[in-house]
């Protein structure tokens, strides 16, 4: 007799379906079968059982410039469970004289009883780290933490790292057995451009994605895919967003460089013309910046043919009001999306032939615990972690703001109406979603160590 049961259910794995029970005891999973009994027991017929969702990409309370992310640890992953995602991975961003392992712990307390869900960190390694003499004297300390990855930019004043310090910080990550994930721009072009602009008199939503081509995110792309081969380290591409880095990454997987992509709903599902270019086009500025209906088509493709390997969300949410800014270059940057992900992906690429179920596991969940270290997640597997999601397609879901528990009081995706929703999610076999309502309590979740 095990702790819990979930029976009858269509169980989805990255390589396989199968109708079978699971068995849950103590916090993990313990069987697959047929015929199996608990002393709690959940009928799951006519539903997918499928692990947890897992979001590698996330800004939860970020400071920025004065402003903080609209959700909390609390808000974000309440927001993550109702949607089915029971890992996170979030960021450490050290300060000036701040040491990684100081900023690490600090984060790591900043959430930890909070986290609705488990939660990894990312640590950033800012322009002062990369180009001090003894600033990566600490990475092998961080990646024996359970901090695995470290977050580069080649964008953005005080974070960007020009190809020399990059390179640098590559090496001793790959040396340390870490791995890094990239924002890939050509910062210092772009801020060139963005200044050009600005004296032209363009100050529209429109022109975020104006001054931020597709071509010079792809070079970039393919720059840093050359210095991490060199420096022997695992390359992941944050928020892939058009086909020319699609193919930059490609290209470099030809010539068997060890680098992933992901992408994000916004840059699957939204476009620059009719978002950035509408009413309120201050709400869609992200970066990269969206780009076209064919990036769209792109990017799904992209997907269902293994060039990128993971949908993230870069959830970075700001109220609508944080938003209104006099022009397009101090609208802070990010969307919501941390709760609809899972369901966005089975609507508008399993429902419409893009995706098949196995391979929207795979991208929402499996990949993500495999190139992060997530080792006892995203597998349906006897001694992974019990997270689990009972997801049932023929259920609708109008998304609106007070359809989701996300802060923000805006969503990219309001209007859209998805078919297939979480009912009931499990976190280490512990219900804490049931009948799409969340009843478990901030501090469930705890930090994941990756290795």
């Amino acid at each position: 007799m095990y702790d819990l049961v979930i029976r009858n259910g269509l169980l989805i794995y990255a390589d396989g379906v199968v109708e079978a029970d699971l068995a849950v005891e103590d916090e993990s999973i313990a069987a697959i079968g047929a015929g199996l009994k608990g002393r709690r027991e959940i009928d799951a017929d006519g539903c997918y059982v499928l692990p947890g969702g897992i979001d590698p990409h996330v800004h939860l309370q970020m400071p920025l410039a004065g402003l903080v992310s609209s959700d909390n640890f609390t808000t974000g992953t309440i927001a993550a469970a109702c949607g089915g995602t029971t890992t996170i991975i979030d960021f450490v961003e050290p300060q000036p004289e701040q040491s990684m392992l100081e900023a690490l712990a600090m984060r790591h307390a900043e959430a930890a009883n909070q986290v609705a869900i488990d939660f990894g960190l990312h640590m950033t390694v800012p322009t002062w780290h990369a180009t001090a003499p003894h600033g990566l004297d600490e990475v092998p300390a961080v990646v024996e933490a359970g901090c695995l990855s470290f977050k580069m930019y080649q964008a953005y004043q005080g974070m960007i790292l020009d190809d020399v310090a990059l390179l640098r910080a590559l090496t001793a990550v790959g040396e340390a057995g870490g791995r890094t994930v990239l924002h890939s721009e050509t910062g210092p072009v772009l801020d060139y451009l963005r200044a050009e602009a600005l004296a032209a008199g363009h100050t529209e939503p429109i022109w975020h994605a104006y001054t931020r081509p597709a071509p010079l995110e792809a070079s970039a792309v393919h720059r840093a895919a050359e210095l991490a081969d060199l420096a022997s380290c695992p390359l992941y591409i944050f928020h892939v967003g058009c086909q020319e880095s699609v193919e930059a990454i490609l290209q470099a997987r030809r010539r068997r460089i060890d680098i992933w992509g992901e992408t994000c709903p916004q840059y699957l599902l939204l476009n620059a013309e009719e978002h950035l270019g509408g009413l309120s086009g201050e709400l869609y500025v992200c970066a990269p910046p969206l780009r076209t209906i064919e990036d769209n088509r792109a990017l799904w493709h992209a997907l269902a043919q293994d060039a990128l390997q993971v949908v993230s969300t870069d959830h970075c949410p700001w109220t609508a009001e944080e938003k209104r800014q006099p022009d397009f270059t101090c609208i802070p940057g990010g969307v919501p999306g941390i709760e609809a992900r899972l369901s966005l992906v089975h609507h508008f690429g399993v429902n419409q032939g893009l995706l098949t179920l196995e391979r929207w596991v795979e991208v929402c969940s499996t990949n993500a615990a495999r190139w992060m270290g997530l080792t006892r997640k995203g597998r349906l597997s006897p001694g992974c972690d019990a997270d689990i999601v009972i997801f049932d397609p023929d259920r609708t879901k109008y998304i609106a703001p007070d359809t989701l528990h996300e802060a923000a009081g805006w969503t990219p995706y309001e209007g859209i109406e998805v078919s297939g929703w979480p009912r009931t999610v499990l976190l280490r076999g512990k219900v804490i979603v049931e009948d799409e309502q969340y009843i478990g309590a901030p501090g469930d979740g705890r930090f994941v160590e990756r290795r």
